[in-house]
């Protein structure tokens, strides 16, 4: 069985794949308002597909169409925001003397973007030098504008945020909890990197079992207070499972419900992102208001799932929620665990694959005494036995996630009747 295809030598994408790799490296812009005043919709159009985007989600954004002279209009009775953006397509004598009407109505505290769609260096010094604070030649891209956006309000200086990784199982009981475990243990083995996991699953999680953790505090404390959340407390709340491994555990009990808002773990998140390069989170198997916004946001998703079709349905399902909520992102990872129960039909991993349109990460075979044995000692599959397969796969994943190696494509193998099985079923 082939259990993983990665490349540790890709070529290059195409063009999509390019600007998936240049949003990904893009840091998430701070709460600020902005407002753009377009004359075409090739201009619009960018512009509002980059106020979607999960690195914006904290902005907020409004498109006015009508240019300079909108602007001007507008401003005359309304504040200005933190960032305008205007289109123009005026020749450079007639925009400049527009922008210095319009400066007469504007905070001296607003930055200003031009789209303009002459390519005259003088032009730009002149923008530059009266205080403009980019100049972008048209056509432009919604990776354009969200770079923009960023180098005008991410402090290049301030301290790097940490990568999060979102693990969730197409069905429960699927195994996306221990492999989160154990791929956070490889990474902070393997790489000598500090690896934070959350547990999001406050009722029922595991993570304290696999890890053989008993803290009397977690990430229960941090989601029902959320005004003391800062790294200093944060820090607290963790339980040391290895040298560079740290646990936010979740309390696995039932004494009270956990009902909570969309954005409940968002700033436990952020803060975490402060405090480590990697951040594993450990979503549990629900479709809730705050479970969406998690996987939303991550940096990136993995999902688990067995060769069953249920699992197929609810992956494919996933998968194309995603798309729509993540545009400007790659599509997440996908692991087929649990391949090859003695007497259970399975669907083939090429398959599986083919409905879905990506290339699964691993293939993870079944061994339930490996697994088992780990469980029962709370201890991960590298430390039971280092040597074994499966470790390897975990290992290879682990290099893929953190973006040393890719996964390969592979031509896809046909479906005969599955997709009109998949169909019948809803």
């Amino acid at each position: 069985m082939n259990n993983l295809a990665y490349d540790t030598n890709p070529d290059g994408g195409d063009a999509a794949q390019q600007d998936v790799a240049a949003m990904s490296a893009m840091r998430p812009v701070p709460r600020i308002s902005i407002q753009a005043f377009c004359e075409t919709d090739s201009i619009a159009g960018p512009i509002e597909r980059a106020g979607e985007d999960r690195r914006m989600a904290k902005a907020h954004l409004k498109v006015h169409m009508g240019g300079v002279a909108t602007a001007i209009e507008f401003y005359q009775t309304a504040p200005t925001p933190n960032l305008i953006i205007l289109e123009s397509r005026s020749e450079p004598k007639a925009l400049l003397q527009s922008l210095q009407e319009l400066s007469e109505y504007c905070d001296p505290s607003s930055k200003v973007v031009i789209i303009g769609h002459y390519n005259d260096v003088g032009l730009y010094r002149e923008l530059i030098r009266s205080g403009i604070s980019e100049y972008v030649v048209a056509p432009i891209s919604m990776v354009d504008i969200v770079s923009v956006i960023s180098s005008l309000f991410v402090d290049p200086e301030a301290e790097p945020i940490g990568r999060s990784i979102a693990f969730i199982g197409a069905k429960g009981g699927v195994g996306s909890s221990t492999i989160a475990h154990n791929i956070a243990w490889s990474m902070s083995t393997l790489f000598s990197s500090e690896v934070m996991v959350a547990d999001l699953d406050l009722a029922f999680g595991t993570a304290n079992i696999n890890f053989d953790q008993d803290p009397a505090q977690g990430i229960a404390e941090a989601v029902f207070a959320p005004e003391r959340i800062d790294e200093v407390y944060l820090d607290r709340l963790l339980a040391q499972c290895a040298e560079r491994l740290s646990l936010l555990a979740a309390p696995s009990t039932l004494d009270r419900v956990y009902d909570f808002d969309p954005e409940a773990f968002a700033q436990i998140i952020d803060t975490a992102q402060r405090s480590a390069p990697l951040l594993v989170l450990d979503v549990p198997h629900i479709w809730s208001g705050w479970s969406k916004n998690t996987l939303m946001k991550a940096d990136d998703i993995v999902i688990t799932a067995t060769p069953e079709l249920a699992n197929l349905r609810n992956t494919k399902n996933l998968i194309d929620m995603l798309k729509k909520l993540r545009p400007n992102d790659g599509p997440p990872k996908l692991i087929l665990n649990q391949a090859g129960v003695p007497k259970r039909p399975e669907i083939s991993a090429s398959d599986f694959a083919e409905p879905l349109g990506i290339t699964p990460m691993a293939v993870i075979p079944f061994d339930p005494l490996l697994f088992g044995n780990a469980s029962n000692n709370g201890r991960m599959l590298g430390e039971m036995d280092a040597k074994n397969p499966i470790v390897q796969i975990i290992n290879d994943m682990s290099h893929v996630l953190t973006g040393r190696s890719e996964i390969k494509s592979r031509k896809k193998a046909g479906l005969g009747g599955l997709l009109g099985r998949l169909k019948r079923k809803k």
